[in-house]
């Protein structure tokens, strides 16, 4: 194999003989190499093959801002992730998450710490994720002799979730996009207000429909139920109008989309819609 492109002294991209563009990576594999050179495969300790085309020139530009370690990293995590999730990964993921981790590790070591404010959520919906994320922590822990916050183990599932999103056909995106943009209508139609897109709860909901949506048209299976019955009755007195419209959603997936929202699904869509309607609650007058 010849090197096609030198990312640093110990990555470098080549091709197969199915032309398809292969990562190459071995300490001192491309010191003092340029492209066009042979790679000496005594050299090779990890490969991998990028399927998108595009993916090369982003990781060559941000293996020349980051330490390699980071992107190495991110290579074990996901290389662990192919190994426990049940979808494919989007080969962006080697990009996304590599810059992911340079941040938060920076963002650690300059004692500053962003709460995931989407933690419940990822940590309830996105379980193997979740699981891979902390192991990854525990990873990044042992490379490095950093522990991160769970918080990070929230983003980095994200990052997982995301990429198999990525994947997802053209026709289930647009399916997708159709019943997010629908659900949020029907919000706005009931409480006959417009939303606030540049507020924190409404990027919360618009995440949360996502996922929501993607579950569904995946037809994935909801758990078996351990719904807090007292949560979901406090819930429904407490935010009767939000629970109200959560329910018409409900009935709007069920009857279009042949897929059964649960109890639990129920209370958190009631909690979004409170949180992105509230500060219209006053002049809202929805209809039942």
């Amino acid at each position: 194999m010849e090197i096609k492109k030198v990312f640093n002294n110990n990555v470098v991209l080549t091709e197969n003989k199915h032309n398809q563009e292969i990562v190459v990576m071995g300490r001192g594999l491309a010191f003092q190499k340029r492209p066009g050179d042979p790679i000496e495969p005594n050299k090779v300790e990890k490969t991998f093959v990028l399927e998108n085309q595009g993916v090369s020139d982003k990781l060559a530009e941000l293996l020349s801002e980051i330490p390699e370690e980071y992107f190495d990293l991110s290579y074990q995590i996901i290389d662990y992730a192919k190994t426990q999730l049940p979808y494919k990964l989007d080969d962006y993921i080697y990009v996304a998450l590599t810059d992911h981790l340079s941040f938060a590790i920076s963002r650690y070591k300059q004692g500053i710490h962003l709460p995931n404010a989407l933690l419940w959520e990822i940590r309830k919906y996105y379980k193997q994720e979740f699981q891979v994320a902390m192991a990854s922590l525990d990873l990044i822990e042992k490379s490095i002799g950093v522990r991160l916050e769970e918080d990070e183990a929230g983003s980095i599932a994200l990052h997982l979730v995301n990429s198999q999103l990525s994947g997802e056909s053209m026709e289930a995106t647009v399916k997708m996009t159709k019943m997010v943009n629908n659900i949020l209508n029907i919000v706005k139609y009931y409480f006959q207000i417009e939303l606030d897109e540049s507020s924190i709860n409404y990027e919360r909901f618009l995440t949360h429909l996502r996922f929501f949506a993607l579950r569904s048209l995946r037809e994935e299976k909801a758990p078996v139920e351990n719904t807090d019955d007292f949560l979901y009755e406090q819930v429904k007195k407490k935010y009767h109008k939000a629970f109200l419209c959560s329910k018409k959603v409900a009935v709007f997936v069920e009857t279009n989309y042949e897929w059964h929202v649960t109890k639990d699904e129920i209370i958190y869509l009631t909690l979004h819609i409170h949180r992105v309607t509230n500060r219209h609650d006053m002049n809202a007058n929805p209809s039942d």
